[in-house]
């Protein structure tokens, strides 16, 4: 047998790093029958990077248990075949056979997705496991510090591609925790080899993709080592400071001067530039470019539809006029160091009155005027979560929702697990109430009737139901691993009713759950459909009460070819109707519909990216829109449905 170089030698797992759903589970119960021998048969060279790909994400050989157990001599306590058919269907193992559920049980019931090996993979796999199990653990070496501009530079890269998932302090939502107690254990060469490929269980393949060099893959495995810097604060004063009214109420139009069709108007992130791009959506022209600050995440219409407000994760907020000739920044404001999320009031006679601001540092709420985004109040969101006593010290604010008949925001407090409920009709705009949820509330939307809030808690691998009206939670559905609906998507099953529907981060299937209580209560909150998908890492689904679609990606597949597909539903049959790779470049990302409900927007992530608009109801492309200002588009959101909530 060849002898591979030990260049991942560590092999601690990155247990509960980067992707803890990615993980192999274990050996089950001590049967050596055709173990060792059998498991030694395959090439180990051809193991060795599966290991890195698949496996070195949750698991160790010979460093102790991680996030999956350590896989040293695994041969040896279990029978191949059996090891062979956990490969093949790990979910299904976990679910049916008798040590595949104590292991389940055992390892906090973090399940492994299927790693989609053939034959020649697995035994090539479990040959390179048998091999470097007869080797002696070799310690991992301490990690130098950085300091000056490499220290900046890390702490740059890390708020610009890690804090999303993994947490301003490190401590983990979507992402693992990732703190120098964990990754110390790791090493710096198994943190290179996960940053260079990514996990199956939603990490980017940073290295391979080209987003991060390879030196800068090495400051970053250093870097996760060393003790968080302590963040700053901002409170009121600070943010007062930040506030720019480029012209005022009282300047602005009274009515539309543009004679396009402005309630048709597509807002679409240009991530990495820094700007929104404004296209008109029935001629395809882009009407303006605006910067806006550093990666946008999303774009709320208010609820008149006439201003677009961005926010980005410099937390910067960015008020736009629709209704001028070009549309035009009316005022900015930066409420947090880092944010994802802002909506304004909808409930009727407050239409465009005030605007909240989520942080996601500092962990806060911030409220501004309608109009001017003037502020007017922070909110630390700071608490005990909902399963422990002691105070967290940092909560997130993830998604947040506008009702239309109350004047509340319900507001997703992601590592805490609460909604909580904002007044904006009280003086000092108070949370006056919370419910217990689920730890981890990431992104979701209202069902048909916006009577409940259907929202993600990632990584308990759930969707929590929240009543509205009530006020309290009514389900939690356990929908797959890592569910990521973006808004989520509403449609009439021909057998369930009322359902709603996800992708998964780290498993590839499409989880139909009914959502339809007044007329299928024996279905409610209960998964109804479960569709195999080519790939993991979705984020989107997307469909029109006018389609007979929903559109799905998977933008955050770690396999190659993953993230350039597209993928629909068709909700007649209950099945994937087809999927396809439309580009051969960047990531196909985020659906959109136009206000008609008849054409599709989807992005091709990219740093010469682009557009492609789609005819809903044949899949036909009728028109792909290119240029040198399409650097990175993301999020697209159409004027119309985003201020009254379609999808």
């Amino acid at each position: 047998m060849r002898s591979i170089p030990r260049a991942v030698a560590v092999f601690t797992s990155l247990a509960a790093l980067f992707a803890p759903s990615a993980c192999k589970k274990d050996e089950g119960q001590k049967d050596p029958a055709g173990g060792p021998a059998a498991a030694a048969s395959g090439d180990v060279t051809v193991g060795l990077d599966v290991w890195n790909k698949s496996c070195l994400a949750c698991h160790s050989i010979g460093q102790g248990d991680r996030t999956g157990p350590d896989l040293k001599d695994v041969a040896k306590r279990r029978d191949n075949a059996w090891l062979v058919k956990w490969l093949k269907d790990p979910i299904g193992m976990g679910q049916t056979d008798p040590a595949g559920k104590e292991l389940l049980a055992k390892f906090k019931n973090v399940p492994m997705p299927n790693p989609n090996l053939d034959d020649a993979k697995i035994a090539a796999v479990l040959a390179y496991i048998a091999q470097e199990s007869a080797k002696a653990p070799v310690a991992v070496a301490e990690v130098k510090p950085l300091e000056g501009e490499h220290f900046e530079k890390a702490k740059g890269i890390y708020f610009n591609r890690c804090a999303g998932c993994h947490g301003t302090l490190r401590a983990g939502a979507t992402g693992p925790a990732i703190t120098p107690d964990r990754t110390k254990k790791i090493g710096t060469t198994a943190l290179q080899t996960i940053l260079t490929n990514g996990t199956p269980g939603g990490m980017p393949a940073w290295g391979r993709e080209g987003v991060l060099t390879a030196d800068e893959i090495t400051l970053m495995a250093t870097y996760v080592q060393m003790t968080p810097p302590d963040p700053p604060q901002l409170p009121l004063e600070k943010i007062k400071e930040s506030w720019k009214l480029s012209v005022a109420p009282d300047k602005r139009p009274k009515k539309p001067e543009t004679k396009k069709n402005w309630q048709n108007f597509f807002g679409v992130i240009l991530r990495d530039a820094g700007k929104v791009a404004i296209l008109d959506g029935d001629t395809k022209e882009m009407l303006t470019t605006i910067n806006t600050g550093f990666a946008v995440h999303i774009l709320r219409a208010s609820s008149s539809g006439r201003y677009f407000l961005a926010v980005g994760r410099d937390g910067k907020v960015t008020m736009i006029d629709l209704w001028t000739e070009t549309p035009t920044v009316v005022a900015q404001v930066q409420g947090c160091f880092d944010a994802r999320s802002v909506d304004g009031s909808k409930a009727k006679g407050w239409e465009d009155k005030v605007v909240i601001e989520g942080c996601y540092w500092p962990p806060q709420y911030v409220i501004f005027d309608g109009q001017t985004l003037e502020p007017k109040k922070v909110t630390s969101v700071l608490s005990a979560p909902i399963d422990a006593q002691e105070e967290l010290k940092e909560v997130r604010v993830a998604g947040i929702y506008a009702l239309h008949d109350e004047t509340m925001w319900a507001l997703n407090l992601k590592e805490s697990g609460y909604v909580g409920f904002v007044d904006y009709s009280k003086p000092d705009f108070p949370m006056v109430t919370k419910v217990a949820a689920e730890r981890f509330l990431h992104d979701g939307g209202y069902d048909h009737t916006k009577r409940y809030l259907l929202s993600a808690a990632n990584m308990k691998n759930q969707m929590a139901i929240i009543d509205l009206k009530e006020k309290k939670l009514v389900a939690k559905v356990e929908t797959g691993i890592k569910p990521h609906p973006g808004r989520g998507a509403n449609w009439e099953d021909p057998e369930f009713g009322w359902v709603n529907g996800t992708v998964h981060i780290g498993e590839a299937k499409f989880t139909v759950y009914g959502a339809d209580p007044a007329k299928h209560p024996d279905k409610a909150w209960k998964i109804v459909r479960t569709v195999p998908l080519p790939a993991a890492g979705g984020l989107f689904v997307k469909t029109h009460d006018k389609s007979p679609w929903v559109w799905t990606d998977s933008p955050l597949s770690a396999d190659e070819k993953g993230p350039k597909q597209i993928c629909v539903y068709e909700k007649k049959t209950g099945k994937m109707h087809k999927c396809w790779s439309p580009t051969e470049k960047g990531r196909m990302v985020h659906f959109e519909y136009d206000k008609t409900g008849t054409e599709v927007w989807v992005s091709i992530w990219d740093k010469a990216g682009g557009l492609i608009v789609y005819d809903d109801k044949t899949l036909t492309e009728k028109k792909r829109i290119t240029g040198d200002w399409l650097v990175t588009p993301t999020g697209k959101f159409n004027v119309w449905n985003t201020a009254n909530d379609v999808y």
